[in-house]
């Protein structure tokens, strides 16, 4: 019984063992497919040390390719086992709408284009900021339920970013930035009246776009609530603006990557995105109406107040 199993055992590991030197070449091969997703995973989960062109990271990913290559020598006699098992493992996660094929193919292309690019600066939000001014007529005048804004947003998510393939998880995103386009492409600053505090509702600056910053921002972000957004105004001396939420530091490596290449290529050719972090460690994109592409500069750099919309 015993001499039967072995046997067994021999054919089994010849018909998995590769020969040379084509062993060594499926061992790198493999060896590279690993550490990608692996990479990915820690660059996303450690603090960055923003070492001099990124060699941190280069540090990282020749260590966990070093890791893997001892393993899979190791293992070189069930190459082709190693082999079935990762494309199982990515084609387990594609079906079932987690890690695969795909995922793995948009986070390294935007891990490469982030490292390509200049830190972005963060400006940290500590947790004790001055009550919101005029903060119950503002979410009034959000009136993200009424019929003429849900319709104005799905106006601008039909007439933008229709054609940008892939990038499911971010759907929601590109069609708020598809907002954004429209309302920053037309947007007319109009003062209030001269000595009063006018604050229009989403639903009434729809019909001219104009208006002044609590205008703008106050349309921003009912447009965005309304296709599934969450926004945020941002207040500060003499002035209001709207954030989107991106979410975490690898969301904004895909969200600067689509910007960048897909959705902004022209108006953030060679500029800085602006975001703040708040006290959770997430990340809110700038969305003031002072320039064509989302993460514009701030206009005013010391936060006073920050009105969220639930979410």
């Amino acid at each position: 019984m015993f001499e039967k199993i072995s046997l067994y055992y021999l054919k089994l590991k010849n018909k998995l063992t590769v020969k040379k030197p084509w062993d060594y070449v499926i061992i790198f091969i493999l060896n590279v497919l690993f550490t990608i997703p692996v990479f990915i995973i820690v660059h996303h989960n450690i603090i960055a040390f923003n070492w001099y062109y990124k060699a941190d990271r280069i540090l990282i990913f020749i260590l966990i390719l070093l890791i893997f290559q001892c393993i899979l020598q190791a293992m070189r006699r069930i190459t082709l086992l190693s082999v079935f098992a990762y494309v199982v493992i990515l084609l387990y996660g594609t079906l079932k709408g987690g890690y695969g094929f795909e995922r793995v193919f948009e986070d390294y292309q935007s891990l490469l284009y982030n490292m390509s690019e200049n830190q972005y600066p963060q400006d940290i939000i500590i947790d004790k900021l001055l009550p919101f001014p005029n903060k119950s007529k503002i979410i009034h005048a959000i009136d993200y339920e009424n019929p003429k804004v849900r319709n104005f947003a799905l106006m601008s998510v039909n007439k933008y970013f229709k054609n940008i393939k892939g990038h499911s998880n971010y759907l929601t995103l590109i069609q708020c930035l598809a907002v954004f386009k429209e309302i920053n492409s037309h947007w007319n600053y109009v003062r209030d009246p001269k000595g009063e505090e006018y604050f229009a509702s989403a639903s009434e600056s729809i019909q001219y776009l104009s208006g002044d910053c609590d205008d703008h921002s106050i349309l921003m972000a009912a447009s965005i609530r309304a296709i599934g957004g969450v926004p945020r105004l941002i207040h500060t001396q003499g002035h209001i603006y709207p954030e989107l939420l991106i979410g975490s530091k690898s969301d904004m490596e895909m969200v600067t990557f689509l910007i960048k290449k897909e959705l902004f290529p022209n108006e953030s050719k060679g500029k800085v995105l602006y975001y703040h972090i708040d006290e959770r460690g997430k990340i809110w994109l700038n969305l003031d109406y002072t320039a064509k592409y989302p993460g514009g500069p701030f206009l005013r750099e010391e936060v006073l107040g920050a009105l969220t919309l639930e979410y």
